[in-house]
């Protein structure tokens, strides 16, 4: 069980899991990787003519592999997970740090993509939510679009699995919690085997 999994509640499931687009690590490999080719170049010419610093410039060719690893594993360890209750957003290699979204105090999701955004499939959002952190943005995010729409789904499953799951639903309200439900299955939010489970699950009721 991996870090995320560990934070789930009892019947919580995650439904999308995502990381920051691969540009993110762009400018840090383009510009470690010059300082690299900058290092064994120095240290050519330096060994050709100095010897010792030229073994010194070697070693500080470490420098620029640590900080893109270390980078790296930055970018690895930054998650953004929508469940079946809330968003979620993971940071931190040793150190940990999550920032919870409850879908209940969801109320609106806000999307930012550039022209170079959308070409590569990358974009911001901004999760603006009642609790006291008021907003919350995931930055430079892989594929958004389906990200925002996969959250909104899941706020909306959210309000038909409450009122599905209450304790005694009267006998009157389950013609239109049925009807509630088609109309979700008809714009394509439910699926066909998910519709018939919780109709079924209804009418047992009555």
């Amino acid at each position: 069980m991996d870090y995320i999994e560990s934070l789930l509640a009892e019947r919580e499931e995650i439904v999308l899991r995502t990381r920051q687009h691969w540009i993110v690590l762009a400018r840090s490999f383009l510009t470690n990787l010059f300082l690299f080719l900058v290092f064994i170049i120095l240290a050519i010419i330096a060994t050709l003519s100095l010897g010792p610093v030229g073994i010194v410039l070697t070693l500080l060719t470490a420098f620029p592999i640590g900080a893109f690893l270390l980078k790296y594993l930055a970018w690895w360890n930054e998650e953004y997970v929508i469940t079946n209750r809330r968003v979620i957003q993971s940071q931190g290699i040793i150190n940990k740090q999550v920032i919870d979204s409850s879908l209940e105090k969801v109320n609106d999701v806000v999307l930012y993509q550039s022209f170079l955004g959308r070409l590569l499939g990358f974009g911001d959002i901004e999760i603006l939510t009642a609790s006291e952190i008021g907003v919350n943005a995931l930055h430079h995010i892989a594929d958004p679009v389906r990200f925002k729409t996969e959250m909104l789904n899941q706020k909306q499953l959210l309000g038909v699995d409450e009122r599905v799951t209450a304790p005694t639903p009267s006998t009157q309200d389950i013609p239109s919690l049925i009807a509630a439900l088609d109309a979700l299955r008809q714009r394509g939010i439910l699926t066909e085997a998910e519709f018939q489970q919780k109709k079924a699950e209804l009418l047992a009721r009555m």
